[in-house]
Order: C-alpha cells, then sequence, then structure tokens
C-alpha cells in the first residue's frame, strides 16, 4: 500500500466505502438469516400449539422473507466490472414533438422517485427544457452503490401510448423517448483522447434544471470529432469543473463505444440505443385504452401504471438482470 495513502482523501474515501459497503452485505445476510430461523421458530408454535391465530404473522414473515431474499439474490446478478459505479442517464425526447418533451419530463420524475426511494443522490448535469412543457434533453447522475448496475436496464427507447392533454380534439398519440445510461468512470479510465480530437464548446447554461443549474457562461460542450459523439455538462458553477466531468463523460461513452465493438465481433450486443421511433422500444407505456407496462426484452409485464411512473421500477429491472444473465 502507498505509504501516503492516507493524505490522498479520493482513495482512502474509496477504499472506506467498499468497506462499508461489504459491511453491509453481510449485515443483509445475517438480517435474512435471522428472519428465516424467526419464521421457521413461529411455524413450530404454530404446528405443536395449534395457534391459528398466528397464521397471519407467519403469512407476513414468509412474504418479507421472500422479498428481501429476491432482493438480495437480484444484487449478485451484478458482477459487470462497473456495476456498483454511479449512473449518468441522459433522456432525449424523440418523434412526438410537445408530447414527446411532456414524456421526457415524465420519465425523469419516474427515475428521480425510483433513485429516491433507493436512497441515492440525484445531480443534474445538463437540461434542455421543452418549448412548451417537459424537456427536450437531461441528462442526470444518480449516485449510489450499484446504480450502474441497475439502471442499465432502461437503456433504450421507451414509447408512451397515451390521449394528449395537448391535443384539443382528445386523440390518442404514440410517443418516444430515448434513454441512455452510462457508468461514471474516473480518471483512471485506459483512455486517453487526444486534444484535436476534442471541440470544445462554452455557453450559457438553460435554467429550469433545478437549483443547482448554474446561469452564467461556465457550461461545457464537448464534440469528439472522430465520432461526433457529444456530451454537455452545466451543473458546476466553474467552467473547468463542467469540463472535466465532460470528459469523463466523453470517456465513459468511448469506452462503451469500444465495449460494444467488442461484443459485435463476438456475439452481437443487446441493450443498445436504436432509432428514437416505430419499431425500436424496448418498453411500451399504455395509458389509453387500457393501464399497463410492458417490457419487449423480458415481456415482464405491470398493470398498475402509475405505480411505475411513481418510481415502482424494480420488477422491470429484476426481469431484465434475470434475462441478461441467462443469456
Amino acid at each position: 500500500m502507498n505509504p501516503n495513502f492516507w493524505d490522498e482523501p479520493e482513495e482512502s474515501q474509496k477504499i472506506l466505502q467498499q468497506i462499508k459497503n461489504l459491511q453491509r452485505k453481510i449485515e443483509e445476510y445475517e438480517t435474512l438469516v435471522q428472519e428465516y430461523e424467526d419464521i421457521q421458530a413461529l411455524i413450530e408454535i404454530v404446528m405443536e400449539e395449534q395457534a391459528r391465530d398466528l397464521l397471519p404473522d407467519v403469512k407476513e414473515g414468509v412474504s418479507s422473507f421472500i422479498s428481501n431474499y429476491e432482493a438480495l439474490r437480484i444484487a449478485t446478478l451484478l458482477s459487470g466490472e462497473y456495476d456498483q459505479n454511479n449512473a449518468i442517464l441522459t433522456l432525449h425526447a424523440g418523434a412526438g414533438g410537445t408530447e414527446a418533451c411532456d414524456w421526457a419530463g415524465m420519465l425523469l420524475r419516474m427515475y428521480m422517485r425510483w433513485a429516491e426511494q433507493k436512497g441515492y443522490q440525484i445531480e443534474t448535469l445538463d437540461y434542455l427544457a421543452g418549448e412548451e412543457a417537459g424537456v427536450k434533453s437531461v441528462t442526470i447522475q444518480i449516485n449510489g452503490e450499484n446504480a450502474y448496475g441497475y439502471l442499465k436496464a432502461e437503456k433504450g427507447v421507451h414509447r408512451l401510448v397515451r390521449i394528449s392533454p395537448f391535443d384539443s380534439s382528445g386523440r390518442r398519440h404514440t410517443s418516444f423517448v430515448s434513454c441512455d445510461v452510462l457508468p461514471e468512470i474516473n480518471d483512471d479510465i485506459d483512455i486517453e483522447i487526444p486534444l484535436d480530437e476534442m471541440k470544445i464548446d462554452t455557453y450559457r447554461s438553460s435554467g429550469a434544471g433545478g437549483q443547482h443549474v448554474n446561469t452564467t457562461d461556465s457550461a461545457v460542450r464537448i464534440t469528439h470529432l472522430p465520432t461526433n459523439i457529444v456530451v454537455q455538462c452545466q451543473n458546476e458553477r466553474s467552467q473547468h469543473k463542467n469540463k472535466d466531468r465532460a470528459i469523463n463523460m466523453l470517456k465513459a461513452k468511448l469506452f462503451e463505444l469500444r465495449q460494444q465493438e467488442q461484443m459485435e465481433k463476438l456475439q452481437g450486443i443487446r441493450g443498445d440505443v436504436k432509432e428514437i421511433g416505430w419499431g425500436s422500444q424496448i418498453r411500451s407505456y399504455v395509458f389509453h385504452p387500457y393501464n399497463m407496462v410492458k417490457d419487449h426484452r423480458t415481456n415482464a409485464e405491470v398493470g398498475n401504471v402509475h405505480g411505475v411512473m411513481d418510481g415502482n421500477l424494480d420488477t422491470f429491472i429484476n426481469a431484465y438482470l434475470i434475462w441478461l444473465n441467462q443469456a
């Protein structure tokens, strides 16, 4: 170990966080074992003493145990190199105009609700409001253990079917929004980007992204000339910090591109972002003429569309992780 290790705050904080995460996993396992033993003891009491009044407690205990067991089991499927990292999630409104921008705003709220339920922290990195409603594009960073491992299930095109509140004739509309998810990758990633391959522009941030989005000319947009990949950040008040974060986002995108190229050579790739329109959606959210959310990769379905929009995404995320590990 580096003798100056404890003088390096970022490194020491990273190790301490890893220790804390491992301790939490041990505690979760021990709690699960204790739950199992308590249920067994309660069942024995019911059987020996014919204590039927305890049956509701047994059912409740079994239900809780199964739920906690499934959550722990799903977490073991997160074995990817960057699954434990924070996630950078970007939404882009596609076909549908104002309706699509509103749909992007609805998805943003859904992901923020999900993150809040998980106890994750949310940062707005970039925000471009829609002309009449919602957002044209937004990038947020969700900070917490396994954030990327879970949210990688959301990468793709999301389709909305509903009676549009923006249509005075009350007609049904279909809208599309693309969701891109990347792991937050630190400076130690093995990707070098020559300065002559980057076009760096500064601009004034576009408000409406929350109180932490600044209103100075410190926002930064970087275009990677060989691939035409564009990233931007306006969260920090310092232009230098926005540039650093944007470069890390670009590194993450280039790393993902490299991984995709390798996978395509071997066996093809799943979950890539396609054209934002018909025939490319990974999931459909139907508000009319019936209520249902269906994932087209795993066939997972939920009838409570409003519950899903309130952040109850675990059914789809868990189904995707199981599907991915069976492939």
